[in-house]
């Protein structure tokens, strides 16, 4: 099928985090041959004609990025006077509102140009020129800008040379459910939970029960409700979209009223979502956010230590003879020192794992923890490591899934 490709889409990720974001995509019946997947960046093409309605639904659906552009313009830029001109020869007139505020901002890598404060201010004069130019004012007029009547988030990005100029739709980061006002300390972004979940290869209403032992607000265990129930993740919030004329509010109920309809939480028999904490005060967190995530009916939390949380004791709680343990424990520097991570990590590797490193009967094991630490800890090897960012730290999400069957 040919598609008229004439909007590109694009959506921000966490490092590791661009193919789940693709499948995201792929969920909500884009087709592969209108993505293109990047490092950090993955770039939806859709046809012109329905554009607006495509952000929407992009912002509402997906769950692993963090932030949906559409594309102005693309540019190659290797001096300051090449990239003022490209810059004002863009249509800034068609979306930049009368009176509306605007500001740049942006990052360089890789490229000839870097100097981010000069092409701020660069961008920001050759932006104003190029509205003037469509509203038929002298050069020299100062641009009229109200914040009150709204304002335009315009971002740059050279990599190599190669400038993209966007205009951001999102508003807060996608990662900002609306269901999480209650926090335990250093969360997990959701994002990053709902990406750890899926490269984990958890299979929702199957054989196998999702569990967290160190939960906290219970951000991992959330998000695997939410997506084995259709729910959407920008259900709750807004985005900045809706300020702007030439996409606004009447797409936002569109996509929002598509998103309920495709919602499925017909009550159930079973329940395949847990997590526990030493901490009261977290599974207290964890209950309040479930509920205003519309999955408490569907998700169990209990006050226990991981010490206890065994194979053994999962198959009486859960009455599932299969558990994922999925987790992101404390970690030296955030919220203990490393020696007590390690530790940590050790009892996580006692509990879920034989001495050879391969899982104990009807575990699988996903951990995430800075760099190779819970390796380097245990003394174990991962059947699957995947490099993810927890915010700027490098992590590794480290998958078990072998069985030792002399167990």
């Amino acid at each position: 099928m040919l598609y008229n490709l004439c909007m590109k889409i694009i959506i921000t990720t966490l490092f590791g985090l661009e193919s789940p974001t693709r499948d995201d995509l792929l969920a909500i019946n884009y087709k592969k041959e209108q993505i293109t997947v990047q490092d950090g960046v993955v770039i939806l093409d859709v046809d012109d004609s329905n554009w607006a309605l495509d952000i929407a639904r992009v912002n509402m659906w997906v769950r692993r990025g963090e932030r949906v552009f559409f594309e102005v313009g693309e540019f190659e830029c290797t001096d300051f006077d090449c990239f003022f001109e490209s810059c004002r020869k863009l249509p800034w007139g068609d979306f930049i509102p009368k009176d509306y505020a605007f500001v740049v901002n942006g990052f360089s890598r890789k490229s000839i140009l870097f100097g981010v404060p000069s092409l701020q201010s660069l961008s920001k004069k050759a932006i104003a020129r190029s509205v003037l130019s469509s509203r038929g004012m002298p050069e020299g007029t100062t641009l009229y800008e109200d914040s009150s009547k709204g304002t335009v988030k315009i971002q740059f990005g050279i990599v190599s040379d190669v400038c993209r100029m966007m205009i951001d739709t999102t508003g807060e980061g996608l990662h900002k459910r609306g269901y999480r006002p209650l926090t335990h300390m250093a969360p997990i972004r959701e994002t990053l939970a709902s990406g750890m979940v899926s490269l984990a290869h958890y299979e929702p209403f199957k054989s196998e029960a999702l569990c967290d032992p160190f939960c906290g607000s219970g951000t991992i265990v959330i998000e695997a409700a939410l997506m084995a129930l259709g729910i959407a993740p920008g259900k709750l919030r807004a985005f900045s979209y809706e300020e702007l004329p030439y996409i606004g509010t009447a797409m936002q109920r569109k996509a929002l009223a598509e998103a309920l309809a495709n919602e499925d939480t017909s009550p159930m028999d079973d329940c395949f979502f847990y997590g526990s904490d030493i901490d009261p005060d977290a599974i207290n967190n964890a209950r309040i956010n479930a509920e205003a995530a519309g999955v408490s009916d569907f998700v169990r939390f209990k006050v226990s230590d991981a010490y206890y949380m065994t194979p053994e004791y999962l198959f009486d709680y859960t009455d599932f003879d299969r558990q994922l343990i999925i987790t992101n424990p404390p970690y030296g520097g955030r919220l203990m020192t490393p020696e007590e991570a390690d530790d940590l990590y050790c009892l996580i590797a006692d509990n879920y794992l034989t001495q050879n490193g391969l899982c104990r009967k009807g575990v699988r094991l996903s951990v995430i923890t800075p760099d190779s630490a819970f390796e380097d800890a245990t003394g174990t090897r991962a059947d699957k490591r995947v490099k993810l960012y927890n915010g700027n730290i490098m992590c590794h999400l480290f998958n078990f899934y072998k069985l030792d069957r002399n167990a």
